[in-house]
């Protein structure tokens, strides 16, 4: 209780702080800039009262402020879609082997996505005799390429929407962006039931009858662990990872479908996205080829 200059009597409403505080504050002043706060946070993980997993999300948040759906969108040539206008027989494969959960459904051009096809609802296509595509789609969300992350995020989360068409200042399609891209900028690479998720299972072989063995690489197989499992000597002068050696050998980003030749070893690329290639399927040759990229 305090005295007003009127003479009346009023609460302090106002949270005291301890000695202890107000002497830290006067010590170490709070932050005035962002990165200040991570110097701080730095500290914090030098001095271990956080771990390395928590300081990287913290980390993540702030990036996630600063990038746009053009930084980490899918590129509108790479995107995996299905045309209406074919029967479902030509594109199912499709959907079977990239294995993802939505696809923009397209009307026979990419600048004209008309829904959401969640892979789920084509289990009626087995169960029903009249199955109509079109009736399952879910509607699509169209935002701009200059779309601020953390606001996408929002929305995603209060929209209950997993995936939006990112659209150019002239309203063509320009990419796609899921609410996992977001969550990655902050938590790291998310795997899911057909990611590789033990070291050992890296390299996984594939008996392909006539075809010979191959394997079923992951892009982050230490490339000294590579040559050790395919018998060869790649140099890791330059790179450490086998997903970094194929990048640096076409001088681009891998893209999914590439087939080229490195020494004796054909390479295909099984998944990819706009930043980096995730898994690669290895074939030894029987003698060296002419390289080929798609």
């Amino acid at each position: 209780m305090q005295d007003h200059p009127s003479g009346a009597k009023y609460l302090d409403t106002k949270p005291q702080r301890s000695l202890f505080e107000r002497l830290s504050a006067l010590i170490s002043p709070e932050p005035e800039s962002r990165s200040e706060l991570l110097e701080i946070l730095q500290d914090a993980h030098d001095r271990n009262l956080i771990d390395a997993d928590a300081l990287s999300m913290i980390e993540g948040v702030f990036q996630v402020s600063d990038l746009s759906a053009r930084d980490i969108m899918v590129p509108r040539p790479q995107m995996d879609v299905i045309d209406l206008n074919k029967p479902i027989e030509e594109w199912m494969p499709l959907v079977l082997d990239t294995a993802h959960s939505r696809f923009p459904a397209i009307d026979g051009d990419r600048d004209k996505v008309v829904g959401i096809l969640l892979a789920k609802d084509l289990l009626r296509y087995y169960a029903e005799e009249s199955f109509e595509v079109r009736d399952m789609l879910r509607p699509a969300i169209f935002i701009p390429e200059s779309k601020q992350l953390n606001v996408l995020l929002r929305d995603f989360r209060a929209n209950r929407n997993h995936m939006a068409i990112v659209v150019d200042e002239y309203g063509g399609v320009a990419g796609l962006i899921t609410i996992e891209d977001v969550l990655e900028q902050i938590v790291g690479d998310i795997e899911d039931e057909y990611d590789i998720e033990e070291e050992e299972d890296n390299i996984i072989p594939i008996n392909n009858g006539s075809l010979g063995l191959r394997w079923r690489v992951k892009a982050l197989t230490e490339i000294e662990q590579f040559n050790e499992s395919m018998g060869v000597n790649f140099s890791n002068e330059d790179v450490d990872t086998i997903g970094g050696l194929v990048a640096n050998h076409l001088g681009r980003v891998p893209r999914k479908g590439d087939i080229f030749d490195i020494d004796h070893l054909r390479f295909e690329v099984l998944r990819a996205d706009a930043r980096q290639v995730h898994v690669l399927l290895v074939e030894r040759l029987p003698e060296a080829r002419t390289e080929v990229v798609s």
